[in-house]
Order: structure tokens, then sequence, then C-alpha cells
């Protein structure tokens, strides 16, 4: 340690005559100050102090002018070792020690950027669960019976809210639908949670979904086939050129059916490989589908990319307009 006086802590005030100038600072230990209490103390300021003065021993404070005040236990010890001073817990201010709040904070960020990715997580799997139970539903052609406007394979976007504000299935449209008692008419009905959970997509909905053409709605007579080869729909002829499967006849099995009201009559595109209403003629519900059973309206092929496009309802079917069941206009 320098025995030479720091000049910040050296006495301004002139030292009276007859006194010897200090030629060293009071020593301090790092766990105690020492304070003399003889008279060397008293000539800090350069006189000596009488007994009985009020002077504390060693209390350079609160003397007259020309004191020195001493530091604090500790002080120079702590800035004779460096400049750092202990702190509580053993750590050096500034240095890093077990259970730096540093350290913990660092942690603390992690949690926090893992808290906020599962929620975002949480927040987009939500959404897309809305979105598949009450918005759009992908679902993949499992068969040819579509072909070739739908190949096994395809990827559709079926959309849930076509019929949902008033709108009703028309003929013409694709439709996704639950065969459960009507193409499947012995099957049973998934219990409420299972069927639940195939709405949100998190279940298979097996193998009770099928995908067809709108032939006929609620009230109309369709019968196959008059010596045109075509199908009728309330006595006008259905021009299907534009659908059909290439070199494909409208029907090999006569039928002439009037659909109940709020039923429906579907085919397939691909006759010859299509199981639709005319299979099921003499089973209950006589082969057609009620509407409620209708999950949505096949809108778009988005996969494979070069088959991306909309499934528009075909112009043949504006024909038949509002014609009812006996052919008239309704």
């Amino acid at each position: 340690m320098s025995t030479h006086e720091p000049p910040a802590d050296r006495v301004s005030s002139p030292v009276p005559d007859g006194t010897d100038t200090p030629t060293r600072s009071a020593a301090v230990s790092g766990a105690v100050a020492v304070a003399d209490t003889d008279a060397e103390a008293g000539r800090g300021d350069g006189s000596d102090a009488a007994p009985g003065d009020g002077r504390e021993a060693g209390g350079g404070a609160g003397s007259g002018d020309g004191a020195v005040d001493l530091p604090a236990a500790g002080a120079g010890a702590g800035a004779g070792e460096g400049g750092r001073e202990p702190a509580e817990g053993g750590r050096v201010e500034g240095g890093p020690a077990d259970g730096d709040p540093a350290e913990e904070g660092n942690g603390g960020r992690v949690h926090r950027l893992a808290r906020e990715v599962l929620l975002l997580v949480g927040i987009c799997v939500g959404a897309l669960l809305v979105v598949n139970a009450f918005v759009a539903r992908p679902f993949v052609v499992p068969s040819g019976s579509m072909q070739n406007t739908l190949r096994p394979g395809d990827r559709l976007v079926v959309n849930r809210l076509a019929y949902t504000f008033g709108d009703r299935v028309q003929r013409g449209d694709v439709v996704v639908f639950d065969g459960t008692g009507s193409f499947l008419p012995y099957a049973a009905e998934p219990g409420a949670v299972r069927g639940t959970l195939a709405e949100l997509g998190l279940l298979p909905t097996g193998n009770s979904v099928f995908v067809k053409r709108v032939i006929g709605v609620g009230g109309d007579r369709i019968a196959c086939c008059g010596t045109d080869g075509r199908l009728r729909v309330n006595g006008v002829p259905l021009d299907e050129t534009g659908y059909l499967a290439p070199d494909e006849a409208p029907s090999a099995v006569p039928f002439d059916v009037v659909v109940p009201p709020g039923k429906l009559w579907v085919m397939g595109d691909h006759r010859s490989a299509s199981s639709d209403s005319r299979d099921h003629l003499g089973e209950p519900g006589g082969g057609t589908v009620p509407e409620k059973k209708v999950i949505g309206r096949a809108e778009w092929v988005v996969f494979p990319i070069g088959r991306w496009r909309s499934l528009d309802r075909p112009a043949a079917f504006s024909a038949i307009g509002g014609t009812s069941a006996h052919g008239n206009q309704g």
C-alpha cells in the first residue's frame, strides 16, 4: 500500500507554526477502522486537542477546521485491493456469480419465448379447426367414379358455407356428403363425440363420405333413357357431354324416379364405374340422399398443381331452370 497521502485527502488549511506536518495517512484495516486515541490523532488539524474538549478519540470528523474525515471501515482495504468491495453473499459488484440476475434473465427470456411459440401454435391450430369445421375442408378423391372431372388422388377444397345462408343445393353441383343411412342404409350413425371430432378433422371420416354430382333435387322427375339416349329431368333432355367421361353412356340401367322433398338424386360422371343413386333404388330412401347429409360443395381442385381449377356448375343444367316434376315451369 502506498504511504503517500493522496492529493484529494490532503488538508487544505495551513499548518500552525511549531507543529510537524503529518507524513502519512491514517491506515484503516479491511475489517476494523483503527483510530489513534493519543495526541497524534488530535494533530490531524495541526493543533493539540485539550482533554475534555468534547472530541471523540480519533474523531477527525466534527473537529475544527482542517479536520480529515476518516473513510468508513473497509473502504480503504476495498480500494487498496482492486477497488471492488465485497457485497452480500460474497458477490463482487460487476462480476458474475451463482444466481446472477443476468443469467436468470436469459433463462426467463427462453421460457417467455417458448410460451409465445406455444401460444402461436395453439392459435393456429384453433383457427385451423374452426375453418375446417365451419368454412372449408379438404378431401381426397378415393376412386375414379367422377372421371374425368375428378381423378383418384385429387385434393378438393369443399365449401362448407355454400348452403348455410339460405342457399339450396342445385342441379349440377358436385357435392361431398355422408352416405350413412342412404348409400350405407344399415350403417350405424357415429356417436356424438366421434361425430364432432370427425367434423373438426381430428378423426378420419372413414368410408362413409362420397363425392357425386347432383342430377335432381326434391320434386324432380328423372328418367333414363329416351330415344336419344339422354337423361330427362322433368321431361327436359340433359346434355351431359361437357362432363361425362369420354365414350360414356348416361346410364346402362333404366329408371324413372321422383325425388322426395329434401332429398337429392346423385350420379358419378364415370357412369359405368360409379356406384350411385341407381344402385340403391331398392334400399331405404330409394337411392336418394338427404340434403342435411351434404357436407359441402366441392369448389376447387388444389392438387396436383397441374389440375388446379374451380368446379363450376355446367351450363347444361340451366335449360332445366325452374321446371317441376311434370316438366312445367315452376
